[in-house]
């Protein structure tokens, strides 16, 4: 199976790895990734794992989320831009386009996004 991330590369040489072990993720760029891949396959205790601590959705939230997911169709990615992210760093940033289609219409999420290292691993802080 393609990765959703990116049809050049097999789900399972790509973000399968991120989704079985998030400590294998080792940039804010695989993390964004890796986080798009779960929402188009519906992983959502992934996107909870890899989601700071601190601002983490409840289980409501969370499963509102996974209702949603599976109410589009999920069509790509593009990575617009990223900065810092890298694995020696502590914070990171990534803007990306994520396109679905919902209602029969075309639509696309863009966002520019911030992301840390927590215990030892990289997670999602929020959109700025």
């Amino acid at each position: 199976m393609s990765c959703p991330c990116d049809p050049n590369n097999t789900y399972e040489n790509c973000c399968a790895i991120a989704h079985k072990n998030i400590k294998a993720v080792k940039t804010a760029h695989q993390l964004m990734r890796s986080r798009y891949s779960a929402f188009v396959l519906g992983h959502i205790d992934y996107l909870q794992r890899s989601h700071h601590s601190s601002k983490r959705p409840s289980k409501k939230e969370a499963l509102e989320i996974e209702q949603w997911s599976k109410t589009v169709t999920w069509m790509k990615l593009e990575i617009a831009q990223t900065t810092h992210g890298l694995e020696e760093d502590l914070m990171g940033t990534v803007e990306f386009k994520a396109f679905y289609i919902e209602n029969n219409k075309e639509e696309v999420l863009h966002e520019h996004s911030r992301f840390c290292q927590e215990n030892g691993h990289w997670v999602y802080v929020d959109a700025i």
